[in-house]
């Protein structure tokens, strides 16, 4: 079985990850924010590695969203990059826009 690892509202101090199983019909579980550096995001991901499960990533388009994805794709992993414009919402969601400063 695979694990989708969704690395989703990417900042330079935190990660906000969900993980879902198996397809793209599974349900989506909020896992908890971590620490926006390459070293905290690796023990994540070799924690999730532990667990002997086929990993898929998915990431958020962004200056921090594609060190991720460079990080990911140098240790051999499966990772996308979407566009958060891309990304299917239900038509009462709120949008939520980082404000600027």
């Amino acid at each position: 079985m695979s694990l989708q690892i969704l690395s989703s509202d990417v900042h330079k101090n935190s990660i906000d990850v969900a993980l879902a199983d198996g397809s793209r019909e599974a349900e989506v579980r909020y896992y908890g924010s971590i620490g926006g550096d390459l070293e905290t995001f690796g023990r994540l991901v070799r924690k999730l590695v532990s667990t002997r499960r086929e990993l898929h990533f998915v990431n958020e388009a962004g200056p921090c969203g594609y060190d991720l994805y460079r990080f990911l794709r140098a240790n051999g992993f499966d990772c996308v990059v979407v566009a958060p414009s891309g990304t299917p919402k239900k038509e009462d969601q709120r949008v939520k826009n980082d404000r600027r400063q």
